[in-house]
């Protein structure tokens, strides 16, 4: 649908789609073919000309301080169709740097934010973000069976080749975070429901455990989704814990946190060197007498936000939802725990 350009390709054909002149103010001096969403964001540059605008200096200057918006940059362009990197969510607003932008105009900490170019170039805007940070999206691996149209594929693997690995039971749950001071499910916004409440409580009785500004990630079991669990360890289960400086810890302190907090982590198939035909195997129909979802691999070792889809990979079985529609309009089933 849109075509990738060589960088000398992108920057002719934005200036000639924009009549070389500032599309904000129609200088025609020290004009700069710049990217709406970074580069850097892209795993193949972005060089496409719907991601592209003719910006004088000034202007450039507005629109990297993120004080001039993507939004705004695709209307003056006359740009409807733009496309957006695949770890990104089509659905969620994002400024230049890839920044989720809330519906209040407050923004989420995204991969690049904490780079100090990305900081001293946003120092204007530094004050709309909040310390919250949207669980990023998980590539399916190559041979997952259960990615659906939407969802994306960790073709390259170097990020997990020669890397001591820990594949995790993936858990048909709630992708729920814990901050010291609030909580939230992948999406920011709330809307109550029994698990919700039961999870709540949980985070009330160790928020005042975590640290500021680190966040603790699992999963929330305790309403059924498209598995109804009757083995249950736990109704919340840790698969990362985030510091301060959005960095992931590693898995070994990842489990001595789960462990301080009273907390369990989802159940471990293998760990070891990464070998694809090992993590392959870890597939299977059930896990302690329950069905399975499917496996989630990720590096041992720590790594930044930036790194994330790089360092973890999914697989889902097949045919993996079965109901209709989304899991919360349904009636309310409570999961079991393994008595």
């Amino acid at each position: 649908m849109f075509k990738l350009l060589t960088r000398d390709q992108f920057r002719e054909g934005v200036f000639a789609r924009d009549g070389h002149k500032c599309v904000v103010c129609g200088s025609t001096e020290k004009l700069d073919a710049h990217h709406i969403i970074e580069r850097r964001l892209w795993g193949d540059g972005g060089y496409y000309l719907e991601n592209g605008a003719t910006v004088c200096e000034v202007h450039h200057l507005e629109a990297e301080a993120t004080t001039l918006s993507c939004d705004r940059l695709r209307e003056l362009c006359r740009t409807t169709r733009f496309p957006i990197p695949s770890h990104l969510y089509p659905d969620q607003p994002v400024d230049k740097w890839g920044n989720p932008i809330l519906p209040n105009g407050m923004r989420l900490k995204g991969e690049l934010f904490d780079d100090p170019s990305v900081q001293k170039i946003m120092a204007p805007v530094l004050g709309l973000f909040t310390n919250r940070v949207k669980y990023s999206r998980t590539y399916h691996l190559p041979w997952s069976p259960g990615k659906t149209d939407d969802d994306r594929v960790l073709d390259d693997l170097s990020g997990l080749e020669g890397e001591e690995v820990v594949v995790t039971v993936k858990m048909d749950g709630e992708n729920t975070t814990m901050y010291s001071d609030y909580m939230h499910a992948r999406s920011l916004d709330y809307e109550t429901h029994p698990s919700r409440s039961w999870v709540r409580a949980l985070h009330a009785r160790i928020a005042h455990d975590i640290p500021p500004d680190w966040r603790v990630c699992g999963e929330n079991l305790f309403a059924k989704h498209s598995i109804k669990y009757e083995k249950l360890a736990d109704y919340f289960q840790v698969f990362s814990v985030w510091n301060e400086k959005n960095e992931c810890l590693s898995w070994a302190e990842t489990c001595e946190w789960a462990s301080l907090l009273g907390l369990r982590m989802v159940p471990v198939l293998y760990q070891g060197p990464w070998d694809e035909r090992t993590v392959r195997e870890c597939q299977r129909d059930t896990f302690e007498g329950d069905p399975c979802e499917g496996y989630v691999v990720r590096v041992t070792r720590g790594f930044h936000y930036r790194e994330f889809r790089r360092r973890l990979g999914k697989f889902v079985r097949a045919n993996h939802v079965q109901t209709h529609g989304h899991w919360m309009r349904a009636p309310f089933v409570r999961n079991q725990l393994l008595a």
